[in-house]
């Protein structure tokens, strides 16, 4: 199909959040795509991610089929390849693991579907995996961000010792963005614990004061995910301790916590966007042949206290 100068402001347009269902309308050629998604439905920050992809579909005419591997890396490969056999113009999927979903993503690429990773990505980058692009946050900087401006908000120093839980040690964004926050402490001198929190809220929250009751020299707590950043500040209350504590990704709890000074920060990563932005991009690759391209969704991430009052409004829908 070629790209006609009206199609082409068209789309220029929808980029800028301007198009309609009514002007997209003329393209008749409908374009299939699935998204997999790495957890399961009851996981809150991924309801911004199924908003952004569903505007997308209907701004671009997409048939949209959203899936859940419920943390099953052989559930997602599955879904991978029923999307293949189904014949969908394109993927976007989680890439949770650096190893575990190669085979089956390189496999859709041979056969021709545009496949897009959203939200996680191989450690390898492009390098790493057969994705055309990758929509998501840079996690290890963003680790590396925040680590860094805890340090110097609250005088960290050589010999000290945070204590940072993940909730999936092995998760690709749980080594990148606990990377990050390694090599800010490593670079300072200062010691990293941490433990698999698991990602049931209540076992999390537990798991953590457990561990600030057992050391009392730690000095600071970072949150790796959205699940020991909604219950850390619980957790330094069970535990009856005063540490910063700093964190990833919005839930109301989060944004309540950071007002309300028991969290010092949080580091967005615009999950609307990456819902959005892959099945916007599976559509004008199928439709006109444009490449698709790499976006980092973190960019401004951090938001403190004089910040986060601006995103309140749209939790859980486009924050």
């Amino acid at each position: 199909m070629k790209l006609t100068k009206t199609k082409a402001s068209l789309l220029a347009a929808c980029l800028l959040g301007s198009c309609s269902g009514i002007a997209m309308a003329q393209d008749a050629d409908r374009v299939s795509a699935t998204m997999i998604i790495y957890l399961d439905p009851s996981v809150q920050f991924f309801n911004p991610v199924v908003k952004g992809a569903q505007d997308a579909a209907e701004a671009f005419g997409v048939d949209l089929d959203v899936q859940y591997a419920n943390n099953d890396p052989v559930r997602q490969n599955d879904l991978i390849e029923s999307a293949v056999a189904a014949g969908v113009d394109g993927i976007a999927v989680a890439i949770s693991s650096s190893d575990a979903f190669d085979t089956s993503i390189c496999a859709a690429v041979d056969a021709g579907l545009i496949v897009i990773g959203f939200n996680n990505d191989d450690l390898e980058g492009a390098k790493g995996n057969c994705r055309h692009a990758y929509v998501g946050m840079d996690e290890f900087a963003s680790g590396y961000e925040l680590g860094n401006r805890m340090i110097e908000a609250f005088g960290l120093k050589e010999g000290d010792t945070v204590f940072n839980p993940r909730e999936i040690p092995e998760a690709s964004f749980a080594v990148a963005r606990g990377g990050g926050i390694e090599k800010a402490m490593d670079e300072h001198g200062i010691k990293v614990e941490t433990v698999r929190a698991g990602l049931d809220p209540a076992e999390a929250q537990n798991i953590m004061a457990q561990v600030l009751i057992a050391n009392p020299n730690i000095k600071a707590l970072f949150g790796t995910g959205s699940v020991t950043s909604t219950v850390g500040a619980g957790a330094i209350k069970d535990a009856g301790v005063d540490i910063p504590f700093g964190g990833f990704d919005l839930a109301v709890e989060i944004v309540n916590a950071v007002e309300s000074g028991a969290m010092f920060a949080t580091m967005d990563q615009q999950p609307y966007l990456q819902g959005y932005y892959p099945i916007a991009q599976i559509a004008m690759a199928k439709r006109y042949g444009l490449t698709p391209t790499d976006v980092d969704t973190g960019q401004g991430a951090f938001l403190d206290q004089d910040r986060i009052g601006v995103v309140k409004p749209f939790i859980g829908t486009y924050r």
